[in-house]
Parts: structure tokens; C-alpha cells; sequence
């Protein structure tokens, strides 16, 4: 499979699996799985066609590992703007955590800090390389860093997902630390 159509599936299971299941069909269970054979049958009925093959290819060299298929079943492993449950424990997060963004998202940050929108978590990077590549998708990015744990020690619950992705209700500005060159 090329890259274009390795980048086109994802997108459509991102779609599907994490904000509007409804659309083709699917409902995901309460920690947002679907039956895989469900998924590629609803997805054909719905005009777009994928192999097992396919998917098991979009999911096992996806960079950010977007997915995990456990038996027959598959998820988004993060980013959900549906309610689903992970099931994904209270950990101690690393003492540092980073986030990132753009520029022109700063003033809100700095006045509101860090909130989900329309997922149901913050989501923030272990390393600050990712932070940045995870900014750079909306144009130059800006890594905050965020005093994880200073957030656990006054209890803010972080989880960890699947993939390495932390996630957090919200970062209040006060737990943010912004470069200084903005």
C-alpha cells in the first residue's frame, strides 16, 4: 500500500472510530471499540473500501500507533470527541510534560491554560521533539512545557494511553511555562 492510500485509510478510521462513528453506522462500546469486520463492512456500505490487509498495515506503521486492535476488536487510542471510557488507570506522570502548539493560540492559553475542547482530554507529549512535531501540524510550533509534577502533587489525574500520549482533564496557566521568545 503507498503512502496516499496508507495516509487516506487512517484519516477515514481517525473519523470514524474517534468523532463520528455514527456516520457510517457503528457503535462503538462504552471503551469505544468496534468489531473490525463491522468496521470494514460499514465503511464499504458507506462507499469507501479497505482490506483486513489494509488496516492491519494503516495500524501496524502508524507513527503515532492512532490505533490498537485487541482480538476481533479496534480503537482510537486517544482524541475521541465521543464519550468513550479507555479504562486507562491514574498514573504519576514524569516530573516535566510538553504541549505543542502555535503562536497564535498563546494569549488564550496564557489567560485560560490548556483545555480539552472538543476531545475529552488535554493531550501532552513526554518528550519535547514530539511536542514539536505535534505543533508544527498547524504551522510553527511553540513547545510549552508543563510542570507535571507540581499538577499531580496539588491531585490532577493523568492517564497514559496506548500510544505514550498523557492526558489530563486540563493545565491551568500557572502549571505552564512558555518559551521566552513569545
Amino acid at each position: 500500500m503507498d503512502e496516499r492510500r496508507t495516509v487516506k485509510v487512517s484519516k477515514y478510521l481517525s473519523k470514524h472510530l474517534r468523532h463520528q462513528p455514527e456516520r457510517i453506522g457503528l457503535e462503538p462500546d462504552d471503551g469505544g471499540w468496534v468489531e473490525i469486520d463491522t468496521l470494514i463492512a460499514a465503511a464499504a456500505a458507506h462507499g469507501f473500501r479497505f482490506t483486513r490487509a489494509e488496516l492491519n498495515q494503516v495500524v501496524a506503521t502508524n507513527d503515532k500507533r492512532r490505533f490498537a486492535i485487541e482480538g476481533s476488536r479496534i480503537r482510537a487510542s486517544q482524541g475521541h470527541s465521543i464519550e468513550v471510557d479507555l479504562g486507562l488507570p491514574a498514573v504519576t506522570p514524569p516530573p516535566y510534560l510538553y504541549h505543542g502548539t502555535v503562536a497564535r493560540s498563546l494569549d488564550a492559553i496564557r489567560a485560560e491554560g490548556l483545555r480539552a475542547m472538543n476531545r475529552h482530554d488535554v493531550h501532552l507529549s513526554a518528550d519535547r521533539e514530539t511536542a514539536n512535531r505535534v505543533g508544527a501540524r498547524r504551522g510553527r510550533p511553540v513547545v510549552l512545557t508543563v510542570d507535571a509534577g507540581a499538577m499531580h502533587r496539588d491531585g490532577h489525574e493523568f492517564r497514559v494511553s496506548a500510544n505514550g500520549v498523557w492526558l489530563t482533564q486540563a493545565v491551568p496557566p500557572h502549571y505552564l511555562r512558555f518559551p521566552e521568545r513569545h
